[in-house]
């Protein structure tokens, strides 16, 4: 199975992609985790928001693997504690599809995106950053990956 992080944004700061990358790479083969950087619409002065959304969408869905499980990083999805996010990684690697995990821009995830989801999952009511977003994913995947392969990393 391959866990596809399609996030709008690109340009990170170097923190960000080695916090990223440390998690990705503890990941075995069937766990794979894969970054898709989506170019985030433009927000500069006068800009046509709805559109920017809009077109991050778009490109978004395109970079969905054919047959994938979507499943969108949004406020109102599901609080999984770590226990469920094992479970639903189970669930996941049973079904044999790769996984789409979307994460939106500042103003969110284009509806068009949460239309095609399978389940949405809420990492927290809080809002993050989006560039933390790619590292507690990353972390978290590994934690649940560790938690149902009886890894020392969960305790």
């Amino acid at each position: 199975m391959q866990i596809n992080l399609i996030s709008i944004g690109n340009r990170m700061p170097s923190w960000v992609q080695q916090g990223y990358e440390e998690y990705a790479k503890r990941l075995p083969r069937e766990c794979e985790l894969v970054l898709k950087e989506i170019a985030p619409g433009n927000r500069g002065k006068n800009a046509d928001i709805p559109r920017a959304i809009k077109e991050e969408g778009e490109r978004m869905l395109a970079a969905i693997p054919a047959s994938a499980h979507i499943v969108t990083l949004d406020i109102p999805g599901k609080p999984w504690t770590t226990p469920e996010l094992a479970q639903a990684m189970q669930r996941w690697l049973a079904g044999g599809q790769s996984v789409a995990l979307l994460v939106g821009g500042p103003e969110g995830l284009a509806e068009a995106a949460r239309q095609r989801a399978n389940e949405s999952w809420s990492l927290s009511k809080l809002t993050f950053p989006h560039p933390l977003v790619r590292i507690v994913v990353a972390e978290q995947l590994y934690r649940a990956w560790s938690l149902n392969n009886n890894h020392p990393y969960h305790r």
